[in-house]
């Protein structure tokens, strides 16, 4: 009698815990090792180029950029902006959709393991994973993930791979105004080329740049150091 079977909620439970440690075990040794690729990458229907570089051999304003276009309130939020979340959830009833809300930590997660898409349950796993990738990666991994592996163009993944692509030079020496027009290529960098970009997005480059020189450069030493 000691040996019951178990239930369908034991063997869901089972299955649920097993996945949790599976994953756990995978973002840890992901906080040391760079991804050998990414689910957006598995699921890109265009040949993939990417290329690593540590954060450390970055310039800063490559960083800064991505934080100025994308996610200001990196430093300060847990992985999940919940004011951006309200706002959205708000637009979502009134049948716009739901979009937007993403931290640069959720678009790191959803780039590593999820999918393309808006719904409900693949933003509750973004969320989930944010928080995961806080706790265990911090801030620096993050941003260095979300750098090396944000799609940038059509099978271009990486500040390094859309640098040499796009501007025939490494990230290495990236001016801030070439690292402003790879951030706006950001959300739809396959309909985007920062050396032709339409005059929304001139102005979206100079409206990033003002609020990198607003932010300042240190903005994110505590981070990077």
């Amino acid at each position: 009698m000691a040996n019951r079977k178990r239930g369908f909620f034991g063997w869901t439970w089972f299955v649920m815990w097993r996945l949790l440690l599976l994953l756990t075990l995978l973002l840890l040794l992901l906080r040391f090792v760079p991804p050998p690729t990414t689910s957006f990458m598995l699921q890109s229907p265009y040949p993939v180029t990417q290329h690593w570089v540590s954060i450390d051999k970055l310039p800063s304003q490559i960083a800064l950029a991505m934080v100025a276009s994308e996610d200001q309130r990196f430093p300060e939020h847990f992985g999940v902006d919940f004011t951006a979340i309200s706002k959205a959830l708000n637009q979502s009833d009134d049948g716009e959709g739901l979009r937007g809300a993403s931290t640069i930590t959720q678009q790191t997660a959803k780039n590593l393991l999820l999918w393309p898409g808006r719904s409900f349950i693949r933003k509750g796993l973004e969320a989930g994973l944010a928080l995961s990738l806080e706790v265990i990666w911090g801030k620096k991994r993050i941003l260095e993930v979300y750098v090396n592996v944000a799609e940038f163009g059509k099978g271009i993944y990486g500040v390094e791979a859309a640098s040499q692509h796009y501007f025939h030079k490494s990230a290495r020496n990236l001016t801030s105004n070439e690292a402003a027009r790879l951030a706006v290529l950001l959300p739809s960098p396959r309909k985007r080329d920062p050396n032709n970009l339409t005059p929304y997005l001139r102005q979206r480059v100079v409206w990033v740049e003002r609020q990198m020189k607003q932010l300042g450069a240190g903005y994110l030493r505590p981070i990077l150091d």
